[in-house]
Order: C-alpha cells, then structure tokens, then sequence
C-alpha cells in the first residue's frame, strides 16, 4: 500500500467525542445557536515505506473523566486497528501542548518527539499564570516534556523545518502560541494536518476563528498560511471536525467511522 515515489499514506484515527453547540465553536459566535456542532478527536498516522510518524497523543481515561469528554478508545488501541504499533513509533510530532494532543505520557516509550520552540516556552513560561491560558493545558503534560528534554528524547523546532523528505512543520501558533501544522507528500497532493490551526473546516473556511486562541491575529493568518502550504483548500485537514470521517475513505474495511485514509481523494 505504500508508495515507492516518497509519498505517504495518512489516517485520521478518532479516539474520543464530545458533544457542544455550534455557537461554542466560534469567537463570538451568537449564543442562541444551539445547533449540534460535536466535536471529534484524533490522532494522525504518518505511514512511508520505511518510516511511521504519529501526530498527537490524546489524552486518557483520567483526562476524559476531568475535561467531561466521551473517550471511545485509546489512541494506541485506534492505531493498532491500522497496523502501527504505538510503542514501536520513532516519532512523535506535538502541534501544541494543550490536554487532547499531548498526553498519554508511557503510549510511546521508543519516540522522539518534535515540538517547536515557542510552544515549550509558552507552556513553561509567565503565560501560565493566567488561569484562562493555561486551563487548556495539563501540568503532567508539561512535565513529561521537561523530562523528555532531560532524557534526549526531544527535538526543538524553530518556525519550519524538515522532518524527513516529504515531512515538515510550520510554526502558526494562534490558538497556543507555539502551535504547529505538518506537511505532507502525498500520491493526491501536499496534504496539510491542520489539527487546532483549524478545529472546522468553517473555522478556516469562513475566517471564523475558535474561541480558544492566544492570539486571534495569529489565528487568522495561519488561516492563510493553511492555503499556502496545501496543494488546495481541500487538502487542509482540520482537527476535530466528524466531517473528517464522512469526506474520506475508510482506512480499511469494517473502520468506517474510527480511521481514514486522507491520502485518498474524498469521496465527494
């Protein structure tokens, strides 16, 4: 299934749901609209012919109970269903710091992971003594970081940056100032996981940003920077939008609904 020409396969693996209204979803945005607009969460599998990368680790039962999140299965248990062995990955890429992307410590004893430079330093830093910024992170996420610094298991980035050939991440921040998208090759094109850069495709789709933002001019152009980095806007993959799961094929059959393939072309 893999390619031979440098391109990868991706899958968006849900893990978790969480049901809110739309008007939740948008600075803003007006509070009589009750309509339904849940979110999903997931982790991304970056699968080449001789390498893995994850983007992501979710968060556990213990943060789902504390956050009031629906956790349907873990994230290694979402990714085993595809093949890749989590403890077994050599790569870990965090787009930021925050509970749903950057927990699950033990999940991936082999991994080095990457983060960018501004992420650690706000995660770290004075911001976080404001309970409203730092609400979205979880301090033993933090500190597993310190201690994968201290144990050569990190990799600092600095704006963009390679990962491998066809691989790399761009510093966008926004909605944590250290925020970082990734880019990838792909058979239909250069494919960009947005994760929280994005949470909906109306967010980016409408210059609407998410209400959990550090910085909402930074929000905004990393809305542009999306296009720019994606062959199309139908190659920006946002973060937690179910529309994920409908546009895309399954990763395999009987996976409708849990993982799939975002190096496909959609459906529709």
């Amino acid at each position: 299934m893999n390619q031979d020409d440098g391109s990868y396969e991706i899958h968006a693996v849900k893990y978790a749901h969480h049901d809110r209204p739309a008007h939740q979803n948008f600075l803003g945005g007006d509070p009589h609209d009750d309509a339904p607009m849940p979110l999903d969460y997931f982790v991304w599998a970056i699968v080449g012919r001789d390498r893995r990368f994850v983007l992501d680790t979710g968060f556990d039962a213990a943060g789902a109970r504390r956050r009031g999140r629906a956790l349907i299965r873990s994230p290694a248990e979402g990714l085993s269903m595809i093949g890749v062995d989590a403890a077994r990955v050599p790569d870990v890429i965090l787009s930021h710091m925050h509970y749903d992307h950057a927990g699950n410590h033990a999940m991936f004893p082999a991994a080095r992971y990457h983060v960018q430079d501004r992420e650690m330093a706000y995660c770290t830093g004075r911001c976080m003594c404001h309970e409203t910024l730092r609400h979205p992170f979880e301090v033993t996420d933090v500190t597993a970081m310190v201690e994968r610094v201290f144990t050569g298991r990190a990799r600092f980035h600095d704006g963009s940056s390679d990962i491998a050939p066809g691989i790399s991440v761009h510093h966008v921040g926004g909605h944590s100032l250290g925020l970082q998208v990734v880019r990838v090759r792909t058979r239909r094109g250069w494919v960009v996981l947005a994760s929280d850069a994005t949470h909906f495709y109306a967010n980016f789709q409408q210059r609407r940003p998410f209400p959990i933002v550090a910085d909402v001019a930074q929000m905004l152009e990393g809305y542009d920077t999306l296009e720019r980095l994606a062959s199309s806007p139908d190659h920006v993959i946002p973060g937690h939008d179910p529309e994920v799961l409908r546009r895309y094929p399954a990763s395999a059959p009987g996976l409708e609904g849990i993982a799939v393939r975002l190096d496909a072309d959609p459906l529709s």
